[in-house]
């Protein structure tokens, strides 16, 4: 874990534009260090005293909010509170929310989309539901080209102290990426990443880094959304990489894929979005598309965290109201759910105060 910081703040170090000059090179660093270390070194993010939030699962508290969120009227009021919010949080953390949205909705993106959509996909039933509040979940334009500013928005909540958006991802992301590339490098032996699928991938910004981070490897990025999906083409069209990334909509739990054909399976942030059921056969499928050695990598909210477990009632009533499957993520015993599944060497920490990543190996 002293490793995985330790890179990781180089990584956020290093990831600077050239033009900064050393004092904020010397506060990213602060930065860094405050987040990840203790007098005594490098140490992890706090975990909180209990298992799982209170206000998750069958508890008393969770129940009373679960109540509140079933009677449509506050339901409706709920919804739009807690859509002002995230944008205007973000926005206040330097996140052009409107303007990034604004750029995807008049661009040509929809040229791209019926190159993208599989007409003959089947949606599962809760991926039809209303989410984030958007009536149409991830079947949108708006959702899609709102998707970006929002997952940059996770980066700044996790490291609130980071100076700019840009720092914030350099932590949340380098220590994400280096927690992967040491799991893999202890238990996988010489297996090389050569094959990466990134598994609701959303528009693109997980893949993206992925492929940054493993310049060599074939990336596939593969979601539900064929909304999502053309922004995430449209974007990569602009770009030049040795190995350019292929869109595939999909169903994540049954991928239509070759057996054996990636050596790495990363899922970020994609769990706390899914009912216990869907998680499981995502964490199958997985195992069914790595090779021999290969190496799954989950990150998404710790159920463990003191950050998320000491959240005030306001947000995370607001929260659970666009977060239907919250609860079950946070009833599931995800690492448990791995080796059911036939992983092993099966890993979780805490890689910023928010978030964990669980990794685990296909066994040879």
């Amino acid at each position: 874990m002293a490793a995985i910081l330790a890179r990781a703040g180089a990584t956020a170090a290093g990831g600077l534009r050239s033009g900064g000059d050393v004092r904020r090179r010397r506060n990213m660093v602060a930065i860094v260090a405050a987040t990840t270390t203790t007098g005594a070194g490098p140490a992890v993010p706090k975990e909180g005293s209990l298992e799982r939030p209170a206000w998750s699962g069958e508890t008393p508290l969770s129940r009373l909010v679960g109540g509140l969120i079933a009677f449509k009227p506050l339901y409706s009021l709920m919804k739009l509170a807690s859509r002002e919010v995230i944008i205007r949080t973000a926005e206040k953390s330097n996140v052009p929310w409107r303007e990034m949205t604004k750029q995807v909705l008049e661009s040509d993106v929809y040229e791209v989309f019926d190159r993208i959509r599989d007409l003959n996909l089947v949606y599962p039933d809760y991926y039809l539901n209303p989410f984030h509040a958007y009536d149409e979940g991830n079947l949108s334009w708006l959702a899609a080209a709102e998707a970006e500013p929002a997952t940059m928005s996770i980066a700044k909540r996790a490291i609130p102290d980071a100076g700019s958006i840009e720092e914030a991802n350099q932590i949340v992301r380098g220590n994400w990426l280096n927690a992967i590339e040491e799991h893999h490098l202890k238990y996988s032996g010489n297996c090389q990443i050569n094959d990466i699928l990134d598994i609701g991938c959303s528009v693109g910004v997980s893949t993206r880094y992925l492929a940054e981070k493993f310049p060599s490897a074939r990336t596939v990025g593969l979601d539900l959304s064929p909304y999502f999906l053309a922004v995430a083409a449209h974007k990569e069209e602009k770009l030049s990489r040795q190995n350019p990334i292929r869109w595939v909509h999909a169903n994540g739990e049954a991928t239509g894929l070759p057996s054996n054909s990636f050596d790495l399976v990363s899922l970020a942030y994609v769990c706390h979005e899914c009912p216990a059921r869907a998680i499981t056969g995502l964490v199958n499928e997985a195992f069914r598309l790595l090779r021999p050695g290969g190496t799954i990598a989950l990150t998404d909210n710790s159920p463990k965290s003191k950050v998320l477990q000491e959240l005030s009632p306001v947000l995370f009533t607001l929260m659970k109201s666009t977060e239907p499957f919250l609860d079950e993520y946070y009833m599931l015993d995800l690492e448990e759910t791995m080796r059911q599944a036939g992983f092993v060497n099966v890993h979780s920490i805490l890689t910023d105060p928010r978030h964990r990543t669980v990794t685990a190996t296909v066994p040879f």
